[in-house]
């Protein structure tokens, strides 16, 4: 949770409960309704939703969501039995950037509703904090979805792998990281992870998945780190 959203409601905590009570019956809610893991959370313990999304463009609000894809992490596991990916059903063609996402408008005809595709998003996120990569594209776009959808944004804490691999190029005084070695591909080559067909949701959630555990092994190789470590909010 950011700290406009702190700023208006108060607490976490106060703020995820007032949100609550405003919130319709559904996911939403019991996402709200469900307690947030404390700071001091081990990270072998912490339990996390890796998500992507797929989309006609990068501005939440002149561009649309496509698709979800999300991966749990719980500890230094993922769990891929919980994995899941939604298409989001559109009212208008995709245009140009389906040479991006390679989702067509065909495929897209037989996708749920962005109401669906958001249920489906908190009843996997319930108890986890969103793990993404540049989580600012996921939760400005879901944030959007949610006003849409809803009449109301959610809180989301996050762990961005992008803002971890910062902090490991960036450990002298006055670094700065070498250009294009923050995008997602190139920090996974880093740790010699494999290159997988890009932009298509579900695999780049596992991709970044694979990232964080990465990065936890080296963060971690120091000493052991809690989830306020790596925790936006």
């Amino acid at each position: 949770m950011n700290a406009a959203w702190s700023k208006l409601f108060g607490s976490p905590a106060s703020a995820r409960a007032k949100l609550a009570a405003k919130a319709p019956d559904g996911a939403l809610r019991r996402y709200l309704e469900t307690p947030v893991q404390p700071d001091d959370t081990p990270l072998r313990e912490a339990r996390l939703l890796a998500v992507d999304v797929e989309t006609t463009g990068l501005d939440p609000k002149i561009d649309h969501l496509l698709s979800i894809g999300f991966v749990p992490v719980d500890g230094y596991q993922i769990q891929l039995a919980g994995a899941g990916q939604v298409l989001v059903r559109q009212s208008a063609a995709v245009g140009e950037s389906a040479r991006f996402h390679g989702l067509t408008d065909d495929a897209l005809a037989g996708g749920s509703t962005v109401a669906e595709a958001l249920d489906a998003l908190f009843t996997a996120l319930c108890g986890r904090v969103l793990l993404a990569h540049h989580a600012a594209i996921e939760t400005g776009f879901l944030n959007r979805a949610c006003e849409q959808v809803y009449g109301m944004g959610a809180p989301f804490a996050v762990v961005d792998t992008m803002s971890i691999q910062f902090g490991l190029l960036s450990q002298g005084f006055d670094d700065e990281p070498p250009q294009g070695s923050l995008r997602l591909w190139n920090a996974r080559g880093q740790f010699g992870l494999p290159r997988y067909a890009a932009h298509e949701a579900l695999t780049d959630a596992l991709a970044c998945a694979e990232l964080y555990l990465a990065q936890v092994a080296e963060l971690e190789s120091v000493r052991p780190r809690m989830l306020k470590s790596v925790l936006k909010r």
